[in-house]
């Protein structure tokens, strides 16, 4: 059964009520609809808990997608106990956590504005997050911190746009990443917007983000790797340059 993805139109839903549709037998939950973002394109699932009737919580190890995409599962930690098909649930996102990847995902878009190659792989993190690009020439990190910042500093607005599995077939220039490529099969994606009329940037994304660049805060590119002749690794984190 098909679950009803709630992040997908308010990232900053932390809360939702949802009736247990399957549980399988490693102990993975299915719920008619769900506010956990299933880990996909780099980005963790979401943890948190749910709430039975009877106010006792069911503690979530992790959340991510079974043999489809329109499959949701939520694998509680083990010895947790489990939930009956057709028990009401309220579930609760860890919101520190997931705001804390929504600023990362986000920080990460604007990586690939500063830095205009081709991604070839990324991983978003709670406190660092790293992002592949094929080029081969240097480039100095305190320089792109600082054009990061700007672009945070400038409190752009962030928004989704909708297009069809079919509208993104035909314009696959907009995809940046070589490796990854973005969620289809729900008969939409989304498009992440920067910017009044996408201005600063666009591009099909799953993840969770926050609605303004401000709200990313300071972050800073710690280190830039070499990952083979024409591979760089740059990694973000949180907070200003060390000295």
């Amino acid at each position: 059964m098909t679950t009803i993805a709630l992040y997908r139109d308010d990232f900053y839903l932390s809360t939702a009520e949802a009736v247990v549709t399957a549980v399988h037998e490693d102990g993975a939950v299915e719920l008619d609809q769900t506010c956990f973002y299933a880990a996909s394109g780099g980005q963790p699932g979401d943890t948190g808990f749910l709430e039975r009737e009877d106010g006792s919580h069911i503690q979530l190890a992790e959340t991510r997608h079974g043999a489809s995409k329109g499959i949701i599962l939520h694998r509680p930690l083990d010895g947790e106990p489990l939930p009956a098909v057709g028990e009401k649930l309220v579930l609760h996102v860890d919101w520190a956590r997931r705001y804390k990847l929504m600023r990362m995902h986000t920080a990460c878009h604007l990586l690939s504005v500063v830095c205009s190659y081709p991604i070839t792989g990324a991983a978003v993190g709670e406190d660092e997050s790293r992002v592949d690009f094929d080029m081969g020439e240097t480039i100095d990190k305190d320089q792109v911190t600082a054009d990061l910042m700007k672009l945070v500093s400038e409190n752009h607005p962030v928004y989704l746009q909708w297009i069809t599995d079919e509208e993104l077939a035909a314009n696959p220039g907009i995809v940046k990443s070589k490796n990854v490529r973005p969620p289809v099969g729900l008969g939409r994606v989304s498009l992440v917007c920067i910017g009044e009329h996408s201005a600063v940037d666009s591009q099909p994304c799953g993840g969770t983000h926050v609605s303004e660049t401000q709200e990313v805060g300071a972050i800073h590119i710690a280190k830039i790797e070499k990952k083979g002749k024409e591979n760089r690794r740059f990694r973000i984190r949180f907070g200003a340059p060390e000295t």
